[in-house]
């Protein structure tokens, strides 16, 4: 019987033509590293792969003296058996999905992925194969993401009213990927328009030390100050502060009273998560792929196996087996609540991997990301 190219494992994913794994739960001789959030990336393994734009997140989060090798986009390294190349996955900043190749046959491995334009990071390009591993967070067909343009506005008025009044507008989003995003796409939306922002943009400690690899990386993002009593003072109630929920509910948040909260998160989606959390607004704004997306990419791969993780994994599997697919659940250890698996600097997905019920309406589903990646269905 034919072994397969990608094997489960109590690392997790395992190369045994490569002697290497995939996001490994722990520490491993080899790991290749889709991109740098917590539940993909943990410190003490004897060797790292990632992308080369990856590189300064994954440092930032592992280490600065940890051993790890780059790889540019689509470049091929043979390493055993195996032929091995990373392609953008349009998640956070260097993210990647892994493709790997033995004996003529193609796995590729998803890591977290979009397909919404998201000015820091690469766009998410779909990559032929045999059998193609998806993550599937929002695996139901009630999460549809409206497009970014629209909640960034949303985002702007909310800001706006907040300023008028006097109440600092904190903005609740992890600080590795999302909290750059929401910097990055105000700082667009200010070019755009040609006009100026209601108050200064602050931000948390953990977003702070996380924007060099960014600003290196060539990311356009706006004038920022670290939010301390000094510059709380100074903005008179008229600042944004974008921080990671876990400062939510502790001492640090007090500075900026009065203040309004809100979260930026794909959960937001839900009319209950948005009461459970507790803020005065929540954005859907997410850095997953959405359900039209992950069927669309899909088809786009070409694969005839699909093994889902990460995330509401049981409807999506039945779904694409009655559509025709070779489709089943692989297992992981991070199924928590939201942040359960976030360090403690707030660099975790934040977004993980729950499910969920909502008597929400359902949008109809634009056609833009569907064309755009079924248009593509090219053989291995």
């Amino acid at each position: 019987m034919k072994q397969d190219v990608v094997q489960i494992t109590d690392r997790g994913l395992f190369v045994p033509a490569a002697n290497l794994h995939i996001d490994p739960w722990g520490p491993v001789e080899r790991a290749v590293i889709t991109h740098a959030h917590a539940d993909h990336a943990r410190g003490g393994s004897g060797g790292y792969l990632t992308s080369r734009s990856g590189e300064g997140v994954l440092r930032a989060r592992i280490g600065s003296g940890a051993p790890v090798e780059t790889l540019p986009w689509g470049e091929v390294r043979q390493v055993g058996s195996a032929r091995l190349s990373l392609h953008p996955a349009g998640h956070i900043l260097g993210s990647a999905q892994v493709r790997v190749e033995v004996a003529g046959e193609v796995w590729v491995v998803s890591g977290d992925y979009k397909l919404e334009p998201d000015p820091t990071c690469r766009p998410f390009e779909p990559v032929p194969c045999h059998t193609f591993i998806s993550e599937c967070t929002f695996g139901l067909p009630i999460y549809r993401w409206p497009h970014p343009d629209g909640v960034f506005s949303e985002i702007s008025r909310w800001w706006s009213e907040n300023a008028e009044e006097g109440r600092t507008s904190i903005l609740f989003g992890y600080s590795l990927g999302k909290a750059q995003r929401l910097l990055a796409g105000l700082e667009y939306q200010r070019r755009n328009e040609a006009r100026e922002h209601p108050g200064p943009i602050l931000v948390h400690g953990a977003v702070h030390r996380l924007l060099p690899p960014y600003r290196e990386a060539g990311v356009d993002l706006p004038t920022i100050d670290r939010a301390n009593g000094e510059s709380v003072r100074a903005a008179r109630g008229r600042a944004l502060v974008v921080a990671p929920p876990s400062a939510g509910g502790t001492p640090w948040i007090r500075k900026f009273t009065p203040y309004s909260t809100a979260f930026a998160s794909g959960w937001m989606r839900i009319r209950g998560t948005r009461r459970r959390r507790g803020g005065d607004r929540g954005f859907v704004l997410s850095d997953h792929v959405d359900w039209p997306g992950l069927l669309a990419v899909i088809a786009a791969t070409g694969a005839e196996r699909v093994g889902l993780t990460h995330g509401t994994t049981g409807p999506a599997v039945r779904f694409l087996r009655e559509a025709g697919w070779d489709a089943w659940s692989l297992p992981t250890r991070f199924q928590g609540e939201d942040g359960s698996d976030e360090p403690s600097d707030g660099t975790g997905d934040g977004e993980s991997k729950h499910p969920v019920e909502s008597k929400d309406p359902v949008e109809p589903t634009g056609p833009s990301q569907l064309q755009r990646a079924s248009q593509r269905r090219p053989a291995p």
